[in-house]
């Protein structure tokens, strides 16, 4: 049943038939809770509830609402007899926009509008899915990272993405501080772990690419890691604990380099022939030329920045190994017949 430091039974959950959202979907069911999703597609529901089903979950404490971020009009109805809100929808996108606004004023409006109506409607708890890239984007070093850090828009090397959660995010803790909102933001990092469905976004793209062999070299670049089960795990947790109130939480639990990523996969699937040799950086900044996405992680070639996770811990986080989420999302694509 819901803790005893939040006596919410129904959560809305945004952005539900994503990656994070889904797992999020599952965990609150698994634990007690009543959940409303909100999608953008209620077609997608009956496949999204029978797969919630194989893993456990009662669908019957489950029910759904159609709602776009940009939409201002759905959102009293989504919230409407809601304890609490999980705000995890925000636009991801598949290649980087020739403009940015198209990326960073759906996520800036987008928690404007969901926040607005949980004011009116006297919601008082809300936990916010952030990014690690709210934190260390634009400006990588080899560091320990914690909340206190905030990545500034204005940064030439901040790509949109990186932008739309630092903006986004901004206007969630101003916005929350002028109504009285009780606000938690948490921060993944690379999240890893098993896709429930074959609609995954764009988080597993990494697993896909090395095990589909569509990287014949591997960049000299790392990320910290975080299992998705994790990540869903750590929003409930915030929402049962009042110390979470005004955190910025870390989700991540261990940097890996490229390289090791795959070395894990190879060691696991030897019949696969995946990648293991590493590309020079020279390489790498002229093949970004050519290939856009390479152009996100040149300021982070040979960096290890790391993630200060203790105040996660503290609120009695226990994250999987960045090899199980590694090993569990390869597995799951397989499964799946992603890969």
């Amino acid at each position: 049943m819901p803790g005893p430091y939040m006596p919410a039974t129904t959560i809305l959950v945004t952005g539900a038939s994503g990656f994070i959202g889904c797992h999020c979907v599952l965990d609150l069911l698994n634990h007690g809770y009543r959940v409303r999703g909100s999608v953008r597609d209620p077609g997608r529901t009956p496949a999204i509830e029978t797969m919630l089903r194989a893993h456990g979950a009662d669908t019957g404490k489950l029910d759904w609402v159609a709602a776009s971020l940009t939409e201002p009009d759905g959102w009293s109805a989504a919230v409407d007899g809601c304890d609490a809100i999980f705000h995890v929808a925000s636009p991801v996108p598949t290649i980087q926009p020739k403009n940015p606004d198209d990326v960073i004023e759906p996520a800036r409006q987008g928690t404007l509008n969901v926040l607005e109506a949980a004011a009116s409607q006297g919601i008082n708890r809300v936990v916010l899915t952030s990014s690690v890239t709210a934190i260390l984007g634009g400006i990588s070093e080899d560091r320990v990272y914690t909340g206190a850090d905030w990545s500034d828009p204005s940064d030439p090397d901040m790509i949109p993405y990186a932008i739309s959660k630092t903006v986004a995010e901004r206007c969630a803790w101003d916005f929350c501080q002028s109504k009285g909102i009780s606000l938690t933001t948490i921060h993944p990092a690379m999240v890893l772990g098993p896709a429930l469905e074959t609609d995954y976004g764009s988080s597993l793209d990494a697993l896909v690419k090395l095990m589909r062999r569509e990287v014949p070299l591997l960049p000299r670049f790392g990320f910290e890691i975080v299992d998705v089960r994790d990540v869903a795990g750590l929003h409930r947790l915030a929402l049962q604990n009042p110390d979470a109130i005004g955190q910025r939480l870390i989700a991540a639990n261990g940097f890996l380099w490229f390289r090791e990523i795959a070395a894990l996969l190879i060691d696991t699937y030897p019949d696969r022939r995946i990648p293991n040799r590493e590309m020079p950086n020279w390489l790498t900044r002229l093949t970004s030329l050519f290939v856009g996405e390479l152009g996100t992680i040149l300021k982070d070639l040979d960096v290890a920045a790391k993630l200060d996770n203790s105040p996660s811990i503290n609120l009695g986080w226990q994250p999987r190994t960045p090899q199980e989420a590694i090993l569990s999302g390869a597995k799951s694509l397989i499964d799946l017949g992603i890969v």
